[in-house]
């Protein structure tokens, strides 16, 4: 974060970390992967939220409940607000992590498969998963990120027609 993504290279990372490029890249994949390290953590976040939920709960309130109890403090936390600075400023970075995090769409796709009975490959479940793994990226740089993952999983819930019908209502003159 100090000198910039863009200006160490993974040799200077390889230095400090007292071991050569070559056993770098044995457990990176590439130099973006050196600035992500909960990916697996994310990913079994997400199965676990589908898996685990409490009986009787469906699998998009359980979604909701996760994107609420673990992306929304993220969002918000001001000690993230540099590396979230250098992600969104390094275009390599914010790639990377837009690639890293729908990744994660087929595996959640296939938990939600399960858990509802379907074929792993089921098209509304696979749906299903990228929609709601879009949220943070929507979320991103708005004031109230609770407030966006609120109004998403509501609009995932009730459909657009709904949120048509109740923004017509609001704006109609009150008698």
């Amino acid at each position: 974060m100090e000198h910039g993504f863009d200006r160490v290279s993974v040799r200077d990372v390889a230095e400090k970390a007292d071991v050569s490029t070559t056993t770098l890249f044995a457990h990176f994949p590439g130099k973006e992967a050196l600035v992500f390290d909960r990916d697996e953590e994310a990913e079994a976040g997400l199965i676990a939220a589908v898996r685990e939920r409490p009986e009787g709960q469906d699998v998009v309130e359980a979604l909701r409940a996760h994107a609420l109890r673990s992306w929304v403090p993220t969002a918000s936390d001001p000690r993230l607000r540099q590396f979230t600075a250098l992600v969104d400023g390094t275009p390599a970075l914010r790639e990377y992590a837009e690639r890293m995090w729908m990744r994660h769409a087929d595996a959640l796709g296939v938990a939600i498969a399960d858990e509802l009975g379907r074929e792993p490959d089921d098209l509304a479940c696979s749906a299903l998963a990228r929609y709601v793994l879009q949220f943070p990226t929507l979320a991103k740089g708005r004031p109230d990120p609770r407030a966006v993952v609120e109004t998403l999983f509501d609009l995932l819930v009730h459909g657009w027609r709904s949120q048509q019908d109740a923004a017509r209502a609001a704006s109609r003159p009150q008698h």
